[in-house]
């Protein structure tokens, strides 16, 4: 029907153009009756065509600008002027044309959500396995759910231990593990081997049909949008018709009613409007940034609160290693290169991030032998003649009463990670730490939002909540609402919606029934769901959630831009107006000035095609640098994690060990760490200058480094001052202390930096 419509009102245009391109030939030829008559019939055609938009409106009980046109295309008949009737009908025509453009992303059809839903299942009776539709399972049926397949219904879990990917429903970025009898969600993904469910529902009342349909609900309720140009029409009718009247009364002519109504038809309206709004839809595609249509364009400028997931969004939506944790007589990047080394023959979704990290820090990997991957527990194979497990503590030799393995659970705990230990030849080497990251434009990205006037930021996500509450006091967010169901995101978006227009951003199934039913809905589309993307009004193609911030720089842009479009326009239009009124504008003189009017509304319109954003152009080699720079924090990172570690020795070695620890830690703050803070204070903090239009926004920056170079000279005497045969536990203290200091302050200013360095990286549209 949309594309019928489509055809229709472009097909008017054509018709438009026709008749005015025939009468013209016609009138050049000499034919100058046949000429007329074509301008009468474009005229009539644009008669019919404005009397069918009037009663369209009428019939919704709205009165638009549309019925000065009306009576403008009537007037033209009435006092034999076809040529300003005809002139009238182009104009009405191509903005019909353009406004059908600028809305021709209609809603479609939830097609990727239902298809993810499984059509079918593998139901096993004795030893017998079918494989049978959806809806014939029945409660109690006993499922297989293969690796790598979506859990078709809810049941309890039979298999002793199973590993899911519960992202898509849930949030949480980490894989879960469920023993038997624990109750597992349909819509959830196998991450691990084969198991089998005992079925407690029947499809249709499964938690993944339950979403579907929440989905559509909100999505058969959209709210309704009012054009722009409408909420102009009363008071610009009544003028117009005040005028008409007063031009017709005071003198007696009916030709001066006419030209009036003529140069009143409000082309600003009609054409400026929609041209501006093309031109920032197509600003924001150019953004990698898409949204589907005009009324959502104008929606994003009214939405003062924000309400925000977290997985995905706000974080990266997938583990990297956060911390290794040596045990005693263990080492972190052996650690990490026989973990690595074992994973790459993994298919545990956690394996990719180890062997990222190792291969970050330009550590060697080495081929496995022997591999065995033991559902639940890890995998155990050989790595140069050493026989290696990664996976869970009983399963590395990890006693759970080891006082190194007791801190690595409590800084998992604390921090919201997870926690994976390494055994060689039977002896634990340590424990890698993964977690989802903050967006390193994340934070950047939320306070430039409140600068536009965003002033609510609200995280729901179904995450736990200690994981969240971390990241929203990280963030400075005004409220977390943690271990929210998809029901209770949408509750949580209605509460808010009793209070302010408000829009609502995710990337997961659990996102998709809030985003359809939020005034606007923003899926970040580069790696989101696509029920997401399908239900949601704006999808964000790239993976950076500062696009979120362009989009609604450039909605507000684009709508300053049609206003200004339309009051200049009407202001032309009202004094052309008075002086059709006092017999100076004859209407085909008027139809003339009514399009130089047009010419100026859309050339400023088409301005929108210009709006700027967040980022501005850098040199392919200033990009360059902030990646290698970006980089380079991976190691780092490594070398904090060993200053703390070493800091942490002085208290728990012997002293002659821990100082020599300590003394390789400040050789390697002075070789590695600083030298990378001088090449970045070189190299890329004038880039960052310009950013800011000065020096002076990274003066903080440079404040920093002077601490750190301050920390670093004190602890390097104090080094210096220490026996290694026989250092005084003063002296161990007072060092211990520094290196605690610096590895506070040196994260801080990575995480910074990082912070600043994505406004250097332009992510690729796809």
């Amino acid at each position: 029907m949309h594309r019928l419509r489509m055809f229709w009102e472009y097909r008017s245009l054509a018709l438009a153009v026709v008749g005015l391109a025939v009468s013209s030939i016609a009138y050049l030829a000499g034919a100058h009756e046949a000429a007329t008559w074509a301008l009468w019939g474009t005229t009539l055609y644009g008669a019919v065509l404005s009397a069918y938009v009037v009663a369209t409106s009428l019939l919704q009980r709205r009165l638009g600008v549309d019925i000065i046109a009306l009576l403008a295309l009537i007037g033209t008949l009435l006092i034999n002027e076809p040529l300003a009737g005809a002139i009238i009908t182009l104009m009405l025509t191509s903005g019909q044309s353009l406004e059908s453009y600028a809305a021709r992303r209609a809603e479609r059809e939830l097609n990727a959500l239902v298809s993810r839903t499984p059509q079918e299942a593998r139901v096993r009776q004795g030893n017998d396995i079918r494989t049978v539709p959806l809806d014939e399972v029945a409660v109690g049926d006993i499922v297989l759910v293969g690796s790598g397949e979506v859990v078709p219904v809810d049941g309890a879990v039979l298999s002793e231990e199973i590993i899911l990917d519960e992202s898509a429903l849930t949030g949480e970025s980490l894989p879960v593990s469920h023993l038997k009898g624990d109750t597992v969600r349909s819509g959830v993904v196998n991450a691990g081997s084969p198991f089998e469910l005992h079925a407690l529902t029947r499809a249709s009342e499964s938690t993944y049909a339950r979403i579907v349909r929440l989905v559509k609900e909100a999505d058969s309720h959209p709210a309704r949008a009012v054009r722009f140009a409408d909420r102009f029409a009363l008071a610009f009718v009544g003028i117009t018709f005040v005028l008409a009247g007063l031009a017709w009364g005071m003198s007696g002519l009916l030709e001066r009613a006419v030209a009036v109504l003529v140069i009143a038809t409000p082309c600003p309206l009609i054409l400026a409007v929609p041209i501006a709004v093309v031109s920032g839809l197509s600003r924001a595609a150019q953004r990698g940034i898409i949204i589907k249509g005009g009324a959502v364009l104008e929606a994003l400028t009214t939405c003062p609160a924000l309400l925000i997931d977290k997985t995905g969004t706000l974080t990266s939506g997938h583990p990297v290693v956060s911390d290794i944790i040596p045990a005693p007589g263990g080492q972190a990047d052996r650690c990490m290169q026989f973990a690595a080394s074992l994973d790459q023959l993994s298919q545990h979704v956690l394996a990719a991030s180890l062997v990222q990290h190792a291969r970050e820090r330009h550590l060697p990997l080495s081929l496995p032998t022997q591999v065995v991957e033991k559902q639940g527990a890890g995998i155990e194979g050989v790595v140069d003649g050493k026989r290696v497990r990664v996976g869970n503590a009983e399963f590395a030799h990890a006693s759970s009463t080891a006082p190194w393995v007791r801190a690595a659970r409590r800084r998992a705990e604390a921090d919201g990670a997870l926690v994976v230990y390494v055994a060689l030849d039977g002896v634990p080497e340590g424990a890698v730490l993964l977690d989802d990251r903050i967006r390193p434009d994340s934070a950047h990205t939320l306070r430039l939002l409140r600068n536009v006037g965003i002033n609510r930021l609200v995280m729901v996500t179904g995450d736990r909540e200690e994981v969240a509450l971390t990241i929203g006091a990280v963030l400075g967010l005004d409220e977390v609402l943690a271990e929210r169901t998809p029901e209770e995101k949408v509750i949580a978006l209605q509460v808010e919606q009793e209070q302010h227009r408000t829009m609502m951003v995710g990337d997961g199934i659990n996102d998709a029934p809030a985003l359809a039913l939020a005034d606007v809905g923003i899926a970040m589309g580069a790696r989101g769901t696509t029920a997401s993307t399908e239900t949601a009004d704006v999808v964000l193609l790239v993976d950076s959630l500062e696009r979120l911030y362009e989009a609604v720089v450039i909605s507000r842009r684009s709508q300053q831009i049609a206003q200004q479009s339309v009051l200049v326009g009407m202001g032309l239009s009202f004094a052309g107006m008075v002086a059709a009124a006092l017999g100076y504008l004859p209407p085909i003189v008027g139809a003339v000035a009514q399009e130089v009017i047009d010419v100026i509304a859309i050339l400023n319109a088409l301005r929108a095609l210009s709006v700027p954003t967040l980022r501005r152009r850098v040199s392919p080699e200033t990009a360059a640098r902030a990646a290698r720079f970006t980089e380079e924090h991976v190691a780092i990172k490594g070398y904090l994690a060993a200053m703390r570690d070493s800091a942490d020795a002085l208290v728990t070695d012997d002293p002659e060990t821990a100082f020599a620890r300590a003394q390789s830690t400040e050789e390697t703050l002075r070789t590695k760490i600083l030298p990378h803070e001088f090449e970045e204070e070189r190299e890329l903090y004038p880039e960052l200058g310009k950013l800011y239009g000065g020096p002076e926004g990274l003066w903080s920056f440079q404040r920093t480094h002077g601490e750190i170079m301050h920390q670093s000279r004190r602890l390097e005497r104090l080094v210096a001052s220490v026996d290694p045969a026989s250092p005084d536990p003063v002296d161990l203290a007072e060092i211990r202390r520094s290196l605690y200091a610096l590895h506070a302050v040196l994260a801080l200013h990575t995480m910074q930096e990082e912070e600043e360095y994505s406004l250097l990286l332009e992510p690729a549209v796809p």
